[in-house]
C-alpha cells in the first residue's frame, strides 16, 4: 500500500522538530513516530513502517533517529529523509550545546558537584539496566552467552572494541544457526525510488569527502574528532546504547580527551536532554573545541547511520533474507551485551561510593527495572543528590 498523503518538506521538518522536543527515552520514541506517521498523518501504512523499524534495528546507529529518516525517505526521497532526520535531532543538539556550555563554566560549583556525584551512580544503574535489557532480548542460548562472555573478557583485557565486534561477527557466523527468511512481496522502498536516491547520495558523500579532506589538511584535530565519531557510529549495532563502550574506549582510554568522571557527566546530561544517548558526542566535542567541536562531533556521530538508511533501505528485504547476514548480526549484538557489562564495571570503579550513592544507584536500578521513565529517574536523582550530598 502506498502512503495516502505526501507531506511537504517543511511539514516533515516541522512535525519531526516538534516530536524531537519531547524525544525522551531513546528507542521508545519509535512508538510515537509510528502513531504520528501511520495513525495520525497517514503518511505510511503499518506494514511499510514496520519494515522500516526492522531495517533501523539491524543496522548501526540510533534507532529512533533512523526511523525518522526512513519515514522521510519513503515519503519524499533523500530530501525528505534529510529534513526529517535533522528536524528530529535539532532540539537535542541545541539543548546539549547549551548544557555543555553551562557545564564548562559551572562544573566546579559545589551545587553542581553534588548533583553530578549522585548522577554518576545513577548512570551506572542506567548502563546496568541497559545491559540486562539488551541481554534479555539477545541471549537465547549458550552460544549467545559464550560470544557475550568472550567479548566481555576481550574488552576487559583492553582489546580494541572494533576487533571484538569483528570477532563476534565471525563467532556468530560459525556458531549461531539462523532460519532463512523470505523477502517481503512489497519492498519497503519501491524500485522506482531507488534511482532517485543515487544522485543526492553522491552529492552527500562528495561533500563528506571534501569536508574530511579540508579538515585533514587544515585542521587535523577536527579530522581526528570527526573520523573517530564516524567510526563509532558505523559499529554501534543495536541502537544508541551500543555506542557507549566504543565511545568510552576511544574518548577516555585511547585518546584520553576526557577522564571517566567527565565522560559519565556527559552521559548524564544526555539523559536529561531529548534525543538519543549518542548526543553525548555533542558534549564531548564542545568540551574539546568549543561550539565548532560540538557541531562537528554531532554531524559525525549521526551522518554514517543516516547514509546507511538511504543506501540499504531499497535492498533491505533481500539482505535480511540471508541466513549469513542474520548470523553475523546476532553475533555482533551478543558482543554488545559483553561490552556493556564491562563498561558498567568500569563506570562503577570510577564512582566514589558512599551510602548515599549506593542507595541512589540501587533505587534507580529498581525504578528502571519497573519501567519508570529514564527522564524521571534522572531528574529525581539530581534533586536527591543536591539535597543529600554535600
Amino acid at each position: 500500500m502506498l502512503f495516502s498523503t505526501k507531506p511537504s518538506l517543511f511539514e516533515l521538518f516541522r512535525t519531526f522538530f516538534r516530536l524531537g522536543l519531547t524525544a525522551f527515552g531513546g528507542p521508545s520514541m519509535v512508538a510515537y513516530i509510528r502513531k504520528m506517521a501511520v495513525d495520525q498523518k497517514n503518511w505510511l501504512d503499518k506494514e511499510t513502517f514496520n519494515q522500516g523499524v526492522a531495517l533501523c534495528q539491524m543496522i548501526p546507529g540510533a534507532t529512533a533517529m533512523q526511523t525518522t529518516a526512513f519515514v522521510g525517505l519513503r515519503t519524499r526521497g533523500v530530501a525528505g529523509a534529510a529534513v526529517s532526520f535533522i528536524g528530529f535531532g535539532l532540539p537535542a543538539f541545541f539543548i546539549m550545546m547549551v548544557a555543555a556550555a553551562a557545564y564548562t563554566y559551572a562544573h566546579n560549583m559545589p551545587l553542581v558537584i553534588s548533583a553530578f556525584s549522585g548522577l554518576q551512580a545513577i548512570i551506572v544503574a542506567l548502563i546496568a539496566n541497559a545491559t540486562l535489557s539488551f541481554g534479555r532480548t539477545t541471549l537465547k542460548s549458550w552460544k549467545h552467552y559464550a560470544i557475550a562472555g568472550a567479548a566481555a573478557a576481550l574488552f576487559g583485557l583492553n582489546v580494541n572494541p572494533v576487533i571484538v565486534i569483528v570477532a563476534a561477527a565471525v563467532g556468530g557466523l560459525i556458531l549461531i544457526q539462523s532460519k532463512l527468511k523470505q523477502p517481503a512481496a512489497d519492498p519497503a522502498i519501491p524500485p522506482d525510488q531507488v534511482q532517485s536516491t543515487t544522485k543526492p547520495l553522491m552529492w552527500i558523500l562528495g561533500a563528506v569527502v571534501l569536508g574530511l579532506g579540508l579538515l585533514f589538511f587544515f585542521q587535523r584535530d577536527g579530522f581526528n574528532l570527526s573520523t573517530l565519531f564516524m567510526r563509532i557510529d558505523l559499529f554501534a549495532f543495536g541502537g544508541g546504547f551500543a555506542s557507549i563502550p566504543l565511545m568510552y574506549h576511544e574518548v577516555v582510554e585511547v585518546s584520553q580527551w576526557l577522564d571517566s568522571a567527565s565522560f559519565l557527566n556527559g552521559i548524564a546530561l544526555g539523559q536529561v536532554t531529548p534525543g538519543p544517548i549518542v548526543i553525548t558526542a555533542t558534549f564531548i566535542g564542545y568540551q574539546l573545541y568549543g561550539p565548532w567541536g560540538g557541531i562537528l562531533a554531532t554531524a559525525s556521530i549521526f551522518l554514517p547511520s543516516f547514509v546507511l538508511v538511504v543506501v540499504i533501505a531499497p535492498y533491505f528485504d533481500h539482505l535480511r533474507s540471508s541466513a549469513y547476514f542474520n548470523q553475523v548480526i546476532q553475533g555482533v549484538l551478543c558482543s554488545f551485551v559483553g561490552l556493556l557489562s564491562t563498561v558498567t564495571l568500569r563506570f562503577a570503579w570510577n564512582v566514589h561510593w558512599n551510602i548515599v550513592n549506593i542507595l541512589l544507584a540501587g533505587a534507580a536500578l529498581v525504578a528502571l527495572l519497573l519501567k519508570v521513565d529514564i527522564l524521571w529517574v534522572v531528574l529525581t536523582g539530581i534533586i536527591l543528590s543536591i539535597i543529600l550530598i554535600h
